[in-house]
């Protein structure tokens, strides 16, 4: 449970923060925005969408009917558009080609007979701009503060690179905005299971591939309804700094951050006495890296010295790699009595304490094996609780004395072994 004093200290510290720095960022605890998640649909209806190879019937066919019954579930509620791409030309200059794509359904409420004719409508035609798509799809949400997503169906890799859509999934999640991406394969290959996750990783959606009619219609509701509720947490945007002087002042919540290969970013925390910090970290790995790899997430004290560190490292190709630490002021008085002890130093440690400022330093030991200036997704979760205190163990003495009471139980100890042993001789020896 917060202590009932965080939010004062919490807001005059912000408020230094802001005399200092500038704008501090806002509490990741706030409530989000008012207006509801928008959505936006992409679907694929390029030339390979004309391909008879789910349950004997054609893609375009199969997605138009699981359209079809997503759009007839729908509440009337949702913030919905639809996008196409590879729709209308059919050329063969790939210049033209890889320029096709319309949005043919604004978003906003779905008048479902409009929406459904316009599906009805669509045929297999040109090339797969999925880059293209994505950053108009993006514009077509805006950027209002309100939660977007884009769902994009496809059953192929990009034709038309560039704009790589990889990176172009990353550029958009390095604008800082509240935009997820989920992408669904139709019967995909490997190399387009791999693009599309690449494309969902980098905005910290999801990747589901679909085989059947029945299938791809579960999916694309799943995706719209999660689409369409808002996130029970709303992260906040923060940015860290390269030293912790000018590190942003955090107050507990979720916070999102993007870190580039081998970077360290710094944040720092108020934890007042009586209270535990407890932090972890989590990195995407949006992009291949090299094997051997760590995150650490470390506290320190703004001069530097290290108060507590976690981390985490791996081998393998993995999604997303975490690590965590917690740590009260209580441990540094203890820290500081017991070097005062052992200094025999007459100071008195017991006076009132005062609100500790605590440096985070996340940082990485990724390689990557794609080249960009592009930072990985990071999510850093802070929480400040009431500190949970151990109880204190028998004191048994430091110094000479604990060696007195060493010495006086191996004695005591001696003694019994010898008497027990002698008896056990005389007792054999007579028997």
């Amino acid at each position: 449970m917060i202590h009932k004093r965080l939010s004062i200290v919490v807001a005059t510290g912000l408020i230094g923060a802001a005399t200092l720095l500038g704008a501090a960022p806002a509490n990741a605890r706030e409530p989000g925005a008012s207006e509801p998640p928008r959505v936006e649909l992409v679907l694929d209806v390029s030339g390979s969408m004309a391909a008879a190879d789910i349950d004997g019937e054609t893609r375009i066919a199969v997605a138009k009917r699981a359209f079809g019954k997503v759009v007839d579930a729908l509440p009337g509620s949702t913030q919905l558009g639809i996008r196409v791409l590879g729709a209308t030309y059919g050329g063969k200059d790939k210049k033209v080609a890889c320029q096709d794509t319309q949005q043919i359904i604004p978003i906003g409420q779905v008048n479902q007979v409009q929406a459904k004719n316009a599906i009805a409508t669509l045929k297999p035609t040109g090339y797969t701009p999925i880059g293209l798509a994505l950053k108009e799809a993006a514009a077509d949400l805006g950027d209002t503060g309100a939660t977007r997503r884009i769902v994009l169906i496809t059953d192929g890799e990009d034709t038309c690179t560039p704009p790589d859509p990889c990176e172009v999934a990353r550029d958009l999640a390095a604008q800082g905005t509240h935009l997820v991406i989920d992408t669904l394969g139709l019967t995909p290959d490997e190399k387009t299971r791999k693009q599309l996750v690449c494309i969902s990783t980098a905005t910290g959606g999801t990747f589901a591939a679909a085989n059947s009619e029945e299938q791809l219609t579960d999916r694309v509701q799943q995706l719209v309804d999660r689409a369409a509720t808002p996130p029970p947490v709303q992260p906040a945007t923060v940015t860290g700094t390269a030293d912790c002087a000018n590190a942003p002042l955090l107050a507990p919540g979720v916070y999102t951050d993007r870190e580039k290969i081998s970077e360290h970013r710094y944040y720092r925390v108020a934890v007042q006495p009586d209270q535990e910090l407890r932090a972890s970290v989590s990195v995407a790995l949006d992009r291949a890296v090299q094997p051997d790899y760590g995150v650490l997430l470390k506290a320190s004290t703004p001069d530097g010295r290290e108060l507590v560190r976690g981390l985490d490292a791996g081998s393998g190709r993995t999604d997303v790699l975490s690590s965590g630490l917690r740590w009260s002021a209580d441990e540094q008085k203890a820290d500081a009595k017991a070097s005062a002890e052992a200094a025999d130093a007459d100071t008195d440690t017991d006076e009132e304490a005062t609100t500790t400022e605590v440096c985070l330093i996340v940082s990485n030991s990724f390689a990557s094996k794609v080249v960009t200036d592009k930072g990985m997704p990071v999510e850093l979760s802070i929480d400040l609780v009431d500190a949970s205190h151990a109880p204190d163990a028998p004191g048994l003495g430091r110094g000479f004395l604990f060696l007195l009471v060493l010495a006086i139980a191996g004695l005591i100890a001696g003694v019994l072994a010898g008497w027990i042993t002698r008896y056990w001789v005389a007792t054999w020896r007579e028997n």
